[in-house]
């Protein structure tokens, strides 16, 4: 049983706020109710009086990152720059939170429906700039799937590696690349060191979503 003063200094947001920083330091695997709670100085009994089992956590959690999305954009902007702002907060979320994409887009509409909240807003702006209403959904479902790929980076890159790994693993490919015929990859060898690079920087992803956005604002009727 959880004792009186365990149940008295724990609530839901703090038990959510001890279950995100688990996940970004350690990972969405090592997610227990265990682990949590030996984090947390409680007992697991602590937690299931918030909680019945690992899965409404969870549940709880992909609210929780939802919620950080700033979806309050500034209505006098021009709907593809409000556009551009929404989708700047999404992927500032899944950056700052590694697990964040996985979480967010394995949502239980009807248990976490904090994602209503982008969702509207999305769909509001998509329609607004002269799309219908299906082609708002698919626009948007692009758009999520957009932010994600610019947050995570290359998927192919093994994860935990040490600065020196990934520097090792950039040399490799910048050899690799310079070594080809220049005969019949001149402009591949000339760009190499650019290649090679698979970590993306802050100049990189806002490219991204820059060119995310002006191809939504290209198709849109009222762009």
């Amino acid at each position: 049983m959880a004792s009186t003063d365990e149940r008295a200094r724990l609530s839901r947001e703090t038990v959510v706020d001890g279950a995100l920083a688990l996940v970004d330091e350690e990972g969405l695997d090592k997610l227990t109710i265990r682990r949590l709670a030996q984090r947390l100085g409680v007992t697991p009994m602590a937690l299931y009086w918030h909680f019945k089992n690992k899965n409404e956590l969870q549940t709880a959690l992909i609210n929780r990152l939802w919620s950080l999305v700033d979806t309050d954009v500034d209505p006098a902007a021009p709907w593809h720059a409000r556009l551009h702002a929404l989708v700047t907060s999404v992927v500032a979320v899944l950056r700052a939170h590694p697990s964040a994409a996985q979480l967010m887009l394995s949502v239980n509409f009807e248990a976490a429906p904090l994602c209503y909240d982008s969702m509207e807003t999305a769909l509001a702006l998509l329609i607004e700039g002269g799309f219908s209403a299906e082609q708002a959904v698919a626009v948007g479902r692009y758009g999520l799937r957009t932010a994600t790929m610019l947050a995570v980076g290359d998927p192919k890159m093994p994860p935990n590696m040490t600065a020196e790994e990934i520097a090792e693993v950039h040399r490799r490919k910048r050899v690799m690349f310079e070594t080809l015929s220049p005969e019949r990859y001149g402009r591949v060898v000339e760009a190499a060191s650019a290649l090679a690079i698979s970590d993306q920087s802050d100049a990189d992803i806002a490219l991204g979503i820059d060119l995310f956005v002006a191809g939504v604002r290209a198709l849109a009727p009222n762009g």
